[in-house]
């Protein structure tokens, strides 16, 4: 394994507001006046300040959302897009600025060409495309048809893996059915957010449509599900953080969406390519140091190619670098401490269950890495599907290959977590990927592809306690209304 350190900058950046929170177009302190850090996790270097938001901050920005709502709801469909249009133009001109944003703040390196404009663009044509359908009737004289309409103020609460990306997915789906919204971004990695609804300012999208109060999980974002005129909420996080915000919404009634984690199957049959699989495979777990919700994390394999795969996939693994944000680095560290101790407690509960470590399995030493929160990309061998560290989400770089004997028991041990979020297969053979495809229990299924995405407009979202609703797809507009039927006579 390459390792490369060095001490980046601290944040600069005219996009990001230090110690203030968009509440109505305003950016304002928390309303007790205290503050968090937001610091580097490469060496825990001070990246900005943020407000400490409380329930009170929520009840300012639900105000602000309510007295924007008329005028956005009401504004035709058609130039809600054309601002969603001119918010994607103004992220793309500032996309470098962007990037190192949310690199410096999770921690990632780079990943080529900003995708955000993209997923914004995609949102913002779907916004006059909400239409309603007509009704048959019992007589001529009667006309019924449907109307969908926003449920008015939303909310969202997104992580902290991939903070750009999913705030316009959810702010942009939310706004474009024209509701206006309360976002509360993950206290580790809110710069991005903040940055992002600046722009937004910035394109014209009225004062109040987005409001984003910052803080801790258990202050302002427990108090947005639970405010009462939240009217819907959508969420993506973990499923134990997850429940709880459905709780808070059934107390009131809200309808909400949830995108919770995943412990993702990559199955590997005698025949696959494995080279194509094997950099794929490692890539899906060393991306974004592994804290991805769709990770392939479980290689179920045959055991008639289990050690040339393993073999190769270690190989593959040492080749992975890693350092700092602004270095050319395949992984960065993870977000916090917390993080750290709960990837490297999981590696040692893998060990003293009898799993075997072929590669990596401690963070590095030496240098600047001590003050950072770093782990090497690790490969576990002889898991068993019982075993804690194939059943739950570690949300780091740790990959266990589990043995199996024939199709059906790679079904089995690829369906026995209670996620099911994402599934791939690795065949060159078709009626092995259909028979796959439908069997395994998962959201997305890829067939020659880690993640099992690569298409636009796929509705992403999970089976089990991966979550329910689907965001990203043709319908992610749609999912933010509520349908009214209209009877005319």
């Amino acid at each position: 394994m390459t390792i490369i350190s060095d001490h980046p900058a601290s944040l600069d950046s005219d996009l990001v507001v230090d110690g203030a929170q968009l509440i109505g177009g305003e950016w304002v302190p928390a309303a007790s006046g205290e503050t968090i850090d937001v610091i580097n996790p490469a060496n825990r270097a001070l990246l900005a300040r943020i407000p400490r938001g409380t329930a009170e901050d929520v009840e300012l920005a639900v105000q602000a959302a309510e007295a924007a709502l008329p005028a956005w709801r009401d504004m035709n469909a058609t130039a809600r897009g054309r601002l969603l249009f001119r918010w994607a133009d103004l992220i793309e001109q500032n996309a470098e600025a962007i990037d190192e944003i949310e690199r410096q703040e999770v921690g990632r390196p780079s990943w080529g060409p900003l995708g955000t404009p993209g997923q914004l663009r995609f949102i913002a044509g779907q916004a006059d495309k909400v239409q309603g359908v007509s009704l048959p009737t019992y007589s001529p004289d009667q006309l019924g048809f449907t109307l969908r309409e926003p449920y008015g103020v939303v909310g969202g609460i997104i992580p902290w893996n991939a903070p750009g990306p999913m705030f316009v997915t959810e702010v942009g789906a939310a706004i474009a059915a024209g509701n206006t919204m309360v976002m509360k971004p993950a206290e580790d990695a809110p710069l991005t957010p903040l940055a992002l609804a600046k722009l937004a300012l910035e394109a014209g999208i009225p004062a109040g449509v987005i409001n984003v109060v910052t803080g801790y999980g258990h202050e302002a974002g427990a108090a947005v599900p639970a405010h009462p005129r939240i009217r819907r909420m959508g969420f993506t996080g973990s499923p134990q953080t997850g429940a709880l915000v459905m709780e808070a919404c059934a107390k009131n009634l809200t309808p909400l969406h949830l995108e919770l984690g995943g412990k993702s199957p990559q199955v590997v049959f005698p025949d696959a390519d494995l080279d194509l699989a094997v950099p794929a495979m490692t890539a899906g777990i060393t991306m974004n140091t592994g804290q991805i919700c769709a990770a392939g994390s479980r290689v179920v394999v045959l055991r008639s190619i289990h050690d040339e795969l393993v073999d190769r996939l270690a190989a593959q693994m040492e080749k992975i670098t890693y350092g700092p944000w602004h270095q050319p680095v395949n992984m960065g560290p993870l977000i916090n401490q917390k993080q750290h101790e709960r990837v490297l407690g999981y590696i040692d509960i893998g060990r003293e269950a009898g799993a075997e470590v072929v590669t990596g399995g401690a963070a590095p030493t030496g240098g600047d890495f001590g003050n950072g929160f770093f782990v090497q990309p690790t490969l576990f061998d002889k898991v068993d599907p019982s075993m804690r560290i194939a059943r739950e989400e570690i949300f780091g770089p740790v990959l266990s290959v589990i043995a199996v004997d024939d199709e059906q028991e790679a079904i089995e041990v690829a369906n026995g977590t209670e996620y099911g979020l994402v599934a791939s297969v690795w065949t060159r053979d078709l009626g092995t990927a259909v028979r796959m495809s439908r069997s395994l229990e998962a959201g997305q299924v890829g067939v020659n592809s880690p993640l099992g995405a690569g298409v636009i407009g796929g509705p992403f979202g999970g089976y089990k306690n991966s979550g329910f609703g689907r965001t990203m797809g043709a319908d992610s507009v749609l999912d933010w209304t509520q349908v009214k039927t209209v009877s005319m006579r």
